[in-house]
This record gives structure tokens, sequence and C-alpha cells, in this order.
């Protein structure tokens, strides 16, 4: 299909993508415009990576926009949805705005409604949902980006509810859904109510095999020879016959050497991987390429002061980087970026970069097929969908003659395995995950909290809305599930039920009757919907705070004498009967523990040796912890609590300046890793504060406190000062030792001082006295006070704190 034959866009849209070299269509757009897909029908689009789902989903959302409505587009990932927005942001010389929004999971983002097209996570979207922003009901057209990961027990059902509720919301939206190609793409257009657009065609050719002994083994039952030369390990061979130049019999050049994607099973192999295949890689590069290189190695340095910083430079100086969540999001830009652009020639990866942002490579090598899986207690295989996106990622139109995907096989067997496990076969049927309860019991909260049902059996139409309910066969189900989500949420007080407690619901049932089913979220209820908090987190810190307040005031209840605790229901009946409560007492470490324990937070797991060292901490610090400590006996409690402690300590070592690069090396993570901690405890200590408003404990200023700390990274002196935007803990730490301790001293500071405690950084100076509201912040003419002592000459410090401040995939459940 030409261009100019496009119905229902824009006049000047033909145009644009003639000038980016784009006449035709490919069969699989052709197809979703004959489908309806510019004129508001509902598509789901699942075709191959790299076959043009990008350009199905702008001629949706431009053709909604020319017919006077809004379009949102949904991500799976924060760094896919700044991707998204880069590529639409070329739009708005036509004079369209783009909006993006991926954090903040309390604001309604009233700002995105002058916005043309808004990117969003699935995540910000439900927040956007239950915080009832009003130009959600403007929407005309929704793009839902990797639709299959509504099979992913932890991002799914989050997609599959906001789904169902926009479509609630804007009976008449358009909803276009994007996937790779799976086992039952009809089920997920049957759901959607909308047309299929099914295809396995590529725009270059991609060739599956198997390396096993000295060849290559092809799907079409070719082979060729890739020989493993001396003491050589088969993906370096594969790495390095990709990197080699090919020619002709007279030795004319037909194509120069290609980039290579390896995966692995874990960020430990990454690394390891990386640094070995870097002496493959380094003979291939030119002189150029290995100053362009060491550039880019200095960026990496700076990024981070860690040894994980360290490592990844020295790979990337031969031309070799590894990729994975525990990497700060510079260095993952960095990678990106240079991978991109063909100067690094092999990045070694965890399978998360398969659903990430654009990676091109003439060849990917899936080295790895197996993965440990606690749950399965060993090792299991990946699934079919999960190898095929890694394999799709071989191959990008204009940048490879054609692309490749290599599984490496140890014997003979495996070479066959290999071809019927993956090779030849189709990826599985998705499936729904929302009835898993901690889903279930979010989801049901939310979904009553914001409007959208308000009784049982309202909540049971709603919920059959939903691709679970189109899926499953088992009789009462979904019934049974929502029942026992009510129970919990009216015994916890977030929800409050006309029709009897759970045990005279049932009864009702069991006799015939119909019970009395209105439903209402609490006020308690209502501040945990909004605060995208799972209700059992919000539990767990409440009955925190409160076992802190009954303790502080000296006035145990029976069940706290007991050893046991209350429940979030027994709200506001147990003011201190004896003295005043000091929050002094909370300490910080205990909040850290409090919020660690809850399910929004990934907790650090206990390695061998780690038990007993946590034991100690657990008994000489077990007064500052909020609320009961499980037996030992508790097998899975205890080691929960445990687990809890160490993420603590770590949180407790960020915020009490503990360098970088040790924090690291102590607990075992990446820079990505600790930013994602202090990013979730920032979230849930924020979410406390308003929750010890809501139950009327004395909790709510060291709590706040205690978050600004985490934020920050600093000790409490430093509270005020690193409060002010551009300063930082490195910075207010240098200002503090200069003798400035706080905001309203840096209003009024001698520039000498601060420049010079600011290492004669002029920019920066006037930039933080503007921030702090000093009366005339210019540093023309000013000279460092030589009286002041400079703390550290580290150039890392020149990008504040070493761990960024940005959206980070590892945060919230990687959102």
């Amino acid at each position: 299909m030409d261009v100019a034959d496009l119905p229902g866009v824009p006049d000047w849209l033909p145009d644009h993508l003639r000038d980016d070299g784009i006449e035709e269509l490919y069969p699989p757009q052709a197809e979703a415009v004959d489908a309806g897909v510019t004129q508001g029908q509902n598509i789901v689009a699942a075709i191959p990576t790299a076959s043009g789902k990008t350009l199905v989903a702008e001629l949706a959302m431009l053709s909604a926009v020319a017919r006077g409505g809004k379009a949102l587009y949904i991500v799976p990932l924060r760094a896919l949805a700044s991707e998204k927005q880069a590529e639409f942001e070329q739009f708005e010389q036509y004079g369209l705005e783009v909006g993006v929004s991926t954090g903040n999971y309390e604001s309604d983002g009233g700002w995105l409604g002058d916005k043309d097209i808004v990117v969003a996570t699935s995540e910000k979207v439900d927040s956007l949902v239950r915080n009832d922003a009003p130009w959600l009901e403007e929407l005309t057209c929704v793009v839902s980006d990797e639709v299959h990961l509504v099979d992913d027990g932890q991002r799914g059902p989050t997609l599959e509810v906001t789904l169902a509720k926009l479509r609630r919301l804007n009976p008449d939206l358009q909803t276009v859904a994007l996937s790779a190609t799976i086992g039952n793409a009809d089920e997920l257009a049957t759901w959607l109510d909308a047309e299929l657009v099914d295809s396995d065609w590529r725009p270059i050719e991609l060739q599956k095999g198997v390396h096993y002994g000295q060849a290559l083994h092809l799907e079409d039952g070719s082979q060729r020879r890739l020989a493993v030369q001396n003491n050589e390990k088969p993906t370096a061979a594969v790495v390095r016959d990709t990197l080699q130049d090919e020619y002709d019999e007279d030795g004319n050049l037909v194509e120069e050497g290609g980039s290579s994607l390896v995966f692995v099973n874990s960020r430990r192999n990454a690394e390891a991987a990386a640094g070995r295949l870097g002496s493959t890689v380094r003979p291939h590069l030119t002189s150029e390429e290995e100053a362009e290189l060491a550039d880019v190695a200095a960026e990496i340095r700076d990024v981070s002061d860690t040894e994980t910083s360290d490592d990844l430079a020295d790979a990337v100086e031969q031309g070799a980087a590894f990729h994975h969540a525990g990497l700060a999001r510079g260095h993952r830009e960095l990678v990106e970026d240079a991978f991109r652009d063909r100067l690094v020639k092999v990045v070694c990866a965890t399978p998360t970069l398969a659903a990430g942002v654009n990676t091109p490579s003439r060849r990917v090598v899936v080295r790895d097929w197996r993965r440990y899986d606690g749950t399965a207690g060993g090792m299991q295989p990946l699934s079919v969908l999960e190898v095929h996106q890694m394999m799709g990622r071989a191959g990008r139109p204009g940048l490879d003659p054609y692309g490749e995907a290599v599984l490496v096989a140890n014997s003979h067997d495996e070479l066959d395995e290999l071809f019927e496990r993956y090779v030849w076969a189709d990826p599985e049927p998705v499936r729904s995950k929302l009835a898993a309860e901690p889903a279930m019991r979010t989801h049901i909260l939310a979904t009553v909290a914001s409007g959208f049902a308000r009784s049982r059996s309202g909540l049971l139409e709603f919920l059959e809305e939903t691709l679970y309910a189109s899926q499953t066969d088992e009789t009462g189900r979904l019934e049974q599930v929502v029942d026992d989500m009510l129970t919990y949420l009216e015994r916890n007080g977030f929800l409050e039920i006309d029709g009897g407690d759970g045990e005279a619901r049932s009864a009702s049932k069991s006799s015939g009757d119909e019970p009395r089913d209105e439903l209402d979220a609490t006020s308690l209820g209502h501040t945990v919907s909004s605060l995208y908090l799972d209700p059992m987190s919000a539990a767990e810190i409440i009955d925190g705070l409160r076992d802190w307040q009954r303790s502080a005031a000296e006035s145990p209840t029976a069940a706290a004498a007991e050893g046991g605790f209350t429940t979030a229901s027994e709200l506001a009946d147990e003011q201190a009967a004896a003295g005043e409560v000091d929050p002094d007492d909370l300490s910080a470490l205990g909040l850290y523990h409090l919020v660690s324990r809850t399910p929004d937070m990934y907790q650090l797991y206990l390695r061998s040796g780690d038990r007993e060292e946590y034991e100690m901490e657990l008994y000489e610090r077990e007064d500052e912890l909020l609320g009961p400590t499980p037996s030992e006996f508790e097998d899975e409690r205890f080691e929960d609590w445990l687990s809890a402690l160490k993420t603590a300590r770590l949180l407790e070592d960020w915020a009490d300046e503990v360098e970088e690069d040790t924090i690291t090396e102590r607990y075992g993570v990446g820079p990505g890793d600790i930013r994602g901690k202090v990013e979730t405890a920032e979230w849930l200590l924020g979410a406390a504060e308003s929750l010890a408003s809501e139950i009327d404990t004395d909790a709510a200023r060291a709590v706040s406190e205690a978050r600004i700390r985490v934020e920050h990274g600093v000790r409490e002196e430093l509270v005020d000062l690193a409060g002010v935007r551009g300063v930082g803990r490195k910075r207010a730490r240098r200002l503090f030792e200069a003798g400035i301790s706080d905001r309203a001293e840096l209003r009024d500071a001698a520039k000498p001082v601060v420049l010079a405690a600011l290492r004669g950084r002029r920019k920066t100076a006037e930039n933080v006295l503007e921030n702090a509201g000093h009366r005339d912040p210019s540093m023309e003419g000013i000279e460092p006070d030589s009286d002041v002592d400079v703390l550290d000459d580290d150039p890392r410090d020149d990008d504040e704190d070493g761990v960024e401040t940005g959206d980070d995939q590892s945060s919230l459940g990687d959102f």
C-alpha cells in the first residue's frame, strides 16, 4: 500500500513518511490499515519484532488526533517510555503535543490534559485512574505495547485491569494492542473486540539455528562451518565470526562485520562473559573506535564510584559491555547508545533486555536457555515466547543485510532438543494472572474506591470484562477469589460491605438467599488505593505504626502483651493513656525495616552466612523494630524478617552516607539496585507518612525525616540542606563542613565560602544559591575562600550523588 493511499490520516503524514524513506507500507501494516486502524477500529497486531508495529500505533494515534481526539500509548517499562516519547516528538513540528508520565503515583497528571499523545507505563495509567484524572475521559485511542505481557505475574494483572477500566470509562475507545507473535492472539482479539492482524512477515530474513561442534546448524537444514579455535568458547567463536568482514572470491568487501547480543541467565554471568569477550572484540577495533570507546568508558566511570562501574568501563574499552537491571540508568543508556552506534560490538545481557529498549544486532546468541527458578527449586527452561523475543532482536532494516539467532548446544542430544524446544516450536499462549491473590486484592480495592463497582455483583460484572474471565473454565473460581479478597479488605478496614461479615454472606449464599452486597471504600481504603499500595503493605505499615504508638505510650493492649498484633481495621480507639509519645524514639532503621517487610518491597535475599550475622543484628536492635518479631521456629516468617532487616540495613547505610562502592560490596548489589531500593523506600515512607496521619499516630514527623534522609542519602543534620535542589548528599556534606548547616544559612552565606565548598564550580554554586533563595547568586568576580577545606576531590562527584535520581527500571518492581 502506497502511503498516499492512507485513509483518515493527517494531510501532512504521507509527505512526512516519504521524507523518512517510507514509500509503501510493510504487508502487516497494510493489513492493519485494511482492518481499519486509521478509522477507529480495534486492532490486535501480533507480528515479529522489527516488522513495523510502531508505525501501526502511530497511524492509529495520529488519525485519532486528526479526528479531534486524544491518544494514550502504554509501555511496560520506564526506559521504553522515554524512547517512545523521543520517537513521537517528531510530530510536534506539526502542532501536536507529546507528554510522558511514569512516576509520582499519587498525582492525577493534570498537566497531561493539554497533550495530544501521552506515553505512560501501565502502573502510571492505573494510578491515574485511581486518582480520577479528568482527561482520561477524553481519550479516543489507547495503544498497548507488548500486550502479551498480560501473561507476566507481576505486571500482567495491572495492564489487564487498566485496559478494562479504560474501555469501560470510554465505551467508544479505540484499542490497539501490539504483541510479539503468540500462540493465542485470537483470544486477545476476542477479549478486546478487535480485528486480528497475525503475521510472521519480516522486512529482512531471520535465520534461526543452533551452534554445535564446528558448525552452525540452521532451521532450513543447512549447515555452515563456524569453527571453534584453540581454547575458544563456542560463544566467543560465534562473536568472532560475526565481527569478521565478508569478501567475495576477488577479495572485494561484500559486507562489514556486525555486532552480537549475547543472552545469559544471570548478572554475574553477563559481567564475566563481557570481560572475556573483550579479548575477542579488541583485535577488530580501529584506532578511531578505540579512542571513542575510551571516551565512553570515562563517562561510565563518572556515573558511579563502584566496582561495577569500573568493570563495565574496562569491558567497554575493549568494545564489549554487559547490561542488566543492577546497572545505574546512566550506565544502561551509555551502553545502549554505544551499541546502536556500533562502537560496542557485543553486549552480554540478562533476558530483561529482550523486552526493553531498541537494541539492534546482526546476531543474537542465546547462550543460556535455562535459569534458576526459586519456586521450582532449580534450573528451568525459558519459555518459547521469551527465547523468540530474544531472537527477534537479530537483524534490523537498514542496519543489517540479515539476522541470525543462534542457540548454543553442548552435545548432540542438546542440539536436537534445542531445535524441538525453541527453533521449530510455536510460542506458548498467554494466560491471565489476575486471579493471583496479591493482584486481586489490590485491584478489587482500587475498582471499588474509584467507583467502577459499588456492589459485589457490580464487581463481578466488571471482572467479567477481563481476559481472565474470558479464559477461565473453572466454574465459581472468580466468585470464590473475589469473596476471599472482600473478606480480607473488610477485616482490615479498607472496605465496608452492607451484607454482613464473610460468614454471614457465605451462609446467605448457601441458603439460596441473595446477599446484600453494597461495597464502599472507607476513608482509609481510598487513601491506600490513591497511594498505589498493596493493601497488605498498608496493613503491615499501619500495624507497625500502631504497635509503636502503644509501646511508646506504655499502654500495651492485651493482644500486644500476648505477642499478637492489631489489624489495620482496629483504628483510633487506643489513645495514649500514659504521657506523651516522643517521635524521636522512632528510629530510622525501624521504619526502613517496616517498609522493607511489605509485599511492595523486593527484599534482599540472605546469602550463605548471612543468617547468623543478621540474627545477631536482630537481637542487638530488636527494640528498634516495629511489631513483634516472629519466632525462630516460624522458619519462613523469621527468614523474611531477617531479609527485611538486611534490606533495612542497606537503606540505613545509604542514609548514613556510607560510600556507594562500600554498599555494593557489602550487600552484593549493583548501583541500580541501590537506586531501586531507595526509590521504593522513598515511595513507601511517603505512603507511611500519609497513613500515620490517617490513623492519628504521632509518627508522621519521624517518618518524614526518615523519608528525606533515604531520598537524599544523608544523616539527620543534613536533612534540610540536602533538600535544596542541586545540592544532594556530597555537596550537602561539604557545605556543612564549611559551616553552613541549613537552607537559611545557605540563603545568607558568604559566596566565597560556598564556592570553595563546591570546589570552585561557579555554575553549580550559582544554581545552588539561586535555589536556596540567595538575593544575589552571581559568582562573577568571586574567588573561593582559601580557609575552606575541600573534603573530596573525586571528579565523579561532578554529577551529584553517584546514583542518579532519574527513573530506574529496577524500582517499584521494575515499573
